[in-house]
């Protein structure tokens, strides 16, 4: 008896950032694609609860996967953006220094940065942040030219058009709840109706917030291969007058993040944050019992800031590999050369700067699951 053929080439579970950028790549190798969304529309979750920012790679370890999808990313992601219409605007962004003893880990950025590959970091003085930022506060700043803001949903929007030019299949409201082993091929299930499933020759597992529970839903995985992903909830708050800033505004990193930072919308609005909360189950509030602790945080690099003019505005979840006392954790993309499963691709812990990385992430990944094939 002929074996069936699947319904599909790859299913991509998860339409943020990645899952879109997967689901384009796929397409683009001639693969049949299926996308699955368990929200009512895409990119509700992390893709779009974040800072909007094209980072330039300079936070990251050398040679690990953030630093290098990062760097390629940026490139990758301009174009795009100026090939599709897609808003955004290269504005830089400034790491400020309010004390001597910090010029030394401003150099240690610097350093990182140039030897993952970026290669337009300036070190400013006092005086010559001045007369960058005239309102701003500090001894001393890199900036990053490279640095940049850009409209997230537009951006997916067109990743989502090329992948259906490609006939790709987009099913929201469809929430996966289990994946079997059917031969040669995968056996998806959804909570919609038990009865109902599909098949597909690869399964690339983009869930974000959601990808350790939808790994271990994969018959056969190795639990050994499905690292614990802990939830790193950031605030942010609105401003509700102009500021006196070109650039993007960030301290030095903290445990955890990147600090309150200032960033700017394309419209030129103002938000500050995120902060790091880490909570067990997700949720968005933002208390405007906060609003002292961000205006301290920005004091020390904008003293003139109005704190009343400060309002809670929205609030996004990190999926995170590494705990609070611990060092951050690179992106995993774990393939058949990890846990010997064909066809099958996680992605783990894609948080920033998964926004910048995601069109090479999203080929990496529709690569790996379509070796066999």
């Amino acid at each position: 008896m002929a074996a069936y053929a699947p319904d599909f080439d790859v299913v991509i579970i998860g339409a943020g950032v990645i899952g879109l950028s997967a689901a384009m790549a796929a397409g683009k190798l001639g693969h049949k694609v299926l996308i699955l969304e368990r929200n009512a529309s895409y990119g509700q979750e992390t893709s779009a609860r974040n800072s909007e920012v094209v980072h330039a790679g300079i936070y990251y370890e050398p040679q690990s996967l953030k630093a290098r999808m990062c760097v390629a990313g940026r490139h990758r992601l301009y174009e795009f953006a100026a090939e599709n219409g897609v808003p955004f605007r290269q504005c830089g962004k400034l790491i400020v220094a309010n004390a001597e003893y910090q010029l030394a880990a401003l150099e240690a950025i610097a350093v990182r940065g140039e030897t993952c590959g970026v290669s337009d970091i300036q070190f400013v003085n006092r005086s010559e942040l001045v007369t960058i930022e005239p309102q701003l506060k500090g001894i001393g700043a890199l900036i990053s030219p490279s640095t940049g803001i850009i409209d997230s949903h537009a951006y997916m929007t067109a990743l989502l058009g090329h992948a259906e030019s490609l006939d790709a299949q987009f099913v929201a409201g469809c929430q996966v709840s289990g994946i079997k082993s059917a031969g040669n091929s995968w056996q998806i299930f959804t909570t919609d109706d038990a009865e109902e499933s599909v098949t597909t020759r690869a399964v690339i597992n983009c869930a974000g917030l959601w990808a350790s529970e939808v790994a271990a839903m994969v018959e056969g995985l190795p639990g050994g291969c499905i690292p614990s992903t802990r939830y790193a909830k950031g605030s942010y708050f609105s401003y509700s007058a102009n500021v006196p800033f070109s650039h993007l505004i960030y301290p030095l990193p903290e445990p955890g993040g990147l600090g309150i930072h200032l960033t700017l919308d394309l419209a030129g609005r103002a938000r500050f944050g995120p902060d790091v909360t880490w909570i067990k189950s997700l949720e968005y509030d933002v208390n405007i019992s906060s609003r002292d602790r961000f205006a301290d945080a920005v004091a020390k690099f904008w003293p003139e800031v109005d704190r009343s003019r400060m309002f809670p505005d929205y609030a996004g979840v990190r999926p995170k590999l590494s705990g609070p006392a611990e060092a951050g954790a690179d992106f995993v993309v774990s393939g058949p050369a990890h846990h010997g499963l064909d066809g099958l691709v996680n992605l783990f812990g894609i948080e920033s700067p998964g926004l910048t990385s995601s069109l090479p992430l999203g080929e990496m990944a529709a690569d790996l699951a379509c070796t066999h094939f």
